[in-house]
């Protein structure tokens, strides 16, 4: 019998613009009401299968003991293990690691690799700790993890402040216990200890294939696209520079203290030389100084936001000029933007589709571990470029034949085929 309160439940009422569970809420429950999913599937799909909250106790430089709290929160697991990163921040929040949590599921189903979603976060400052501080406190969480984590179960990997080092820790340890070495426990670690070549690379290496497909909706060629890229770490400096190698004209880039602009284009290797042995964008000579909300305002082809959430809001969603939004962060634009930029007719690869080539080659590395065989960088981008492009035409296609903007059409796709096989499972109740 239907549940009468269903209509009303699939209402979401958020409140907070800016909150990303509640962006994703709203998101999925707009899909999941086109698709027309059934109220049971959809009382499954919109919570997470788990979330578990942990106190780190860590021994300190000085000798004292500090607490650091910890969370991992796992989506879904209908289409196989839970798969996301581990991030390191003071602003780490149990609702954001649950918004990406959710947001890897659909990921993972959008281009289609055997995962469920998964995240991690631990509320510390890492730029305010030594490397042994980072050490104990990353061994000690997964210890309290240990029995939630592994190849068949959930599957770490690096995210805001973490890295290939925070990887081989986690991995280490969790070998320790295992009393044997057990490399696909997680992703993104260095290569020497069972990482994938070109993995750093991925993301915006995904980033650069989706623009490739996307600018030919508008009779572009490299040549002839400007692009703007907010942030230039492994997503924005790795993006900017491989769509510089390829021929597009990139007009302005940015970090976290501000950007720059030149309207006849930057040379990328140089600006990135330039930001390393500075640690700074600022007076990077031949270009204007902008900062990083007007930096998203700048008239271009190709807008390429590859830093943090909430970049896109209602406030200056009508600024935005640029004909192709390639969202390399997780959660750059909210809802409310949503439909000014579609009003506006800006065509949106969305993150959920645009930064997936990250996790796509992490899946790439656990079944290269899993297997003890590793392929070469040549075939591992070979083989992200196949994925991602068939993943790019079926979304489009999708939302063809829908008749949906690109960002519903990837929640509809992903949450159809995340239904599918939860269907086909059976619900254990």
């Amino acid at each position: 019998m239907a549940n009468p309160m269903a209509d009303e439940n699939r209402r979401f009422h958020g409140s907070d613009e800016k909150n990303p569970f509640e962006a994703m809420s709203e998101r999925f429950d707009r899909a999941a009401k086109l698709l027309g999913l059934d109220d049971d599937l959809y009382a499954v799909m919109r919570v997470p299968s788990r979330e578990i909250k942990v106190y780190i106790p860590v021994r300190m430089d000085t000798g004292h003991i500090q607490i650091f709290e910890g969370f991992r929160v796992q989506h879904n697991f209908a289409r196989g293990p839970a798969k996301g990163g581990i991030r390191y921040a003071p602003d780490v929040s149990l609702d954001e690691v649950k918004a990406l949590s959710a947001w890897m599921t659909w990921k993972c189903a959008v281009v289609n690799v055997p995962f469920g979603g998964g995240k991690g976060g631990i509320i510390c400052n890492p730029q305010q700790m030594s490397l042994g501080e980072l050490e104990r406190m990353t061994r000690r969480y997964t210890a309290e993890l240990i029995d939630f984590i592994g190849p068949d179960k959930d599957v770490p990997a690096p995210d805001m402040n973490t890295n290939e080092q925070t990887m081989a820790w986690i991995m280490d340890t969790y070998s320790m216990h295992a009393r044997h070495t057990v490399t696909a426990v997680v992703t993104g670690k260095p290569v020497a200890l069972g990482g994938s070549l070109g993995r750093r690379e991925a993301t915006g290496r995904g980033v650069l294939f989706c623009v490739n497909e996307a600018i030919k909706r508008f009779d572009l060629t490299p040549e002839t696209t400007s692009v703007v890229v907010q942030g230039s770490g492994n997503v924005g400096g790795i993006g900017a520079e491989l769509m510089h190698a390829q021929g597009y004209k990139v007009i302005a880039i940015s970090d976290v203290g501000g950007g720059i602009h030149n309207p006849d284009g930057l040379d990328i290797p140089n600006v990135l030389d330039f930001l390393q042995k500075n640690r700074t964008l600022e007076g990077y000579p031949g270009a204007e100084q902008v900062s990083n909300k007007d930096l998203l305002e700048i008239e271009c082809d190709v807008l390429a936001p590859c830093a943090t959430e909430n970049q896109i809001t209602s406030e200056n969603a009508n600024r935005i000029r640029c004909k192709i939004l390639a969202e390399g962060a997780n959660g750059p634009t909210t809802p409310k933007a949503d439909q000014i930029l579609h009003d506006n007719g800006v065509f949106v690869i969305p993150d959920i589709l645009a930064n997936a080539g990250g996790v796509t080659v992490s899946y790439f590395e656990w079944v290269q571990d899993r297997m003890g065989y590793f392929w070469s960088e040549a075939e591992v981008n070979a083989r992200l470029e196949d994925k991602m492009v068939a993943s790019f035409n079926e979304l489009v296609h999708y939302a063809d034949k829908h008749n949906v903007d690109s960002r519903t059409a990837a929640y509809m796709l992903a949450i159809d085929r995340v239904a599918y096989d939860t269907r086909m499972r059976g619900i254990y109740a």
